[in-house]
C-alpha cells in the first residue's frame, strides 16, 4: 500500500485548468460579490491552489451597472484619484461613476483591491470580463453560471 505524502505539491503554470463562470450581478451588494469574484480570478476554489501562479478561472460578470450599496454609499463614497500635480487629488462619488459612462468600473475597483498588486494580479484581473448590460460576447466559452444569492446566504453568519 502506498503510504500518503507529506509534500505540498505546487501546480506548475502549464497544468491550470481554467473554467468560465457567469455572474448576474443584478441587486447584488458590491462587496459581497467582488469577495466571490476576486476568489474565482485567484483560484482559491480550488484544491490545487497555488499562490504564485496564476490559477485562477475566467469570470463573465453581467448587469454590472445594477449592483447595489448598502447604506449611505452610493451619495457618499468618494473614489480618489492624484494627476501627480501638486494639489491634484480628484474624488468622484460612487453614484456620479454608477449613473456615467462606466459604471461597471464600481464593480471592476472593488475587485482589483482584492487581488494582489504586481504581474502576477494583473494577469489574474485580466481573466475579469464586466459588462453593464445583459449581452456578453463570451458565449462560445459556454460559461457556467453561478447562482450567487445563493453563496451569499450559504456563507452568511448565522443564517
Amino acid at each position: 500500500m502506498k503510504a500518503l505524502s507529506k509534500v505540498t505539491r505546487s501546480i506548475k503554470p502549464a497544468e491550470v485548468e481554467k473554467k468560465w463562470h457567469l455572474i448576474d450581478a443584478d441587486g447584488l451588494v458590491v462587496g459581497r460579490v467582488a469577495v466571490i469574484i476576486a476568489n474565482l480570478l485567484r483560484g482559491k476554489h480550488k484544491p490545487s491552489f497555488t499562490p504564485h501562479v496564476d490559477c485562477g478561472d475566467h469570470v463573465v460578470v453581467v448587469n454590472a451597472d445594477k449592483v447595489r450599496l448598502t447604506g449611505n454609499k452610493r451619495a457618499q463614497k468618494t473614489y480618489y484619484k492624484h494627476t501627480g500635480y501638486p494639489g491634484g487629488i480628484k474624488g468622484v462619488t460612487a453614484e456620479k461613476v454608477l449613473d456615467g459612462r462606466f459604471p461597471e468600473r464600481v464593480l471592476e475597483k472593488a475587485v482589483e483591491r482584492m487581488i494582489p498588486r504586481g504581474p502576477l494580479g494583473r494577469a489574474q484581473m485580466r481573466a475579469l470580463h464586466l459588462y453593464a448590460g445583459t449581452e456578453h460576447p463570451h458565449a462560445g466559452n459556454q460559461p457556467e453560471a453561478l447562482d450567487v444569492a445563493s453563496l451569499n446566504r450559504k456563507n452568511k453568519v448565522g443564517a
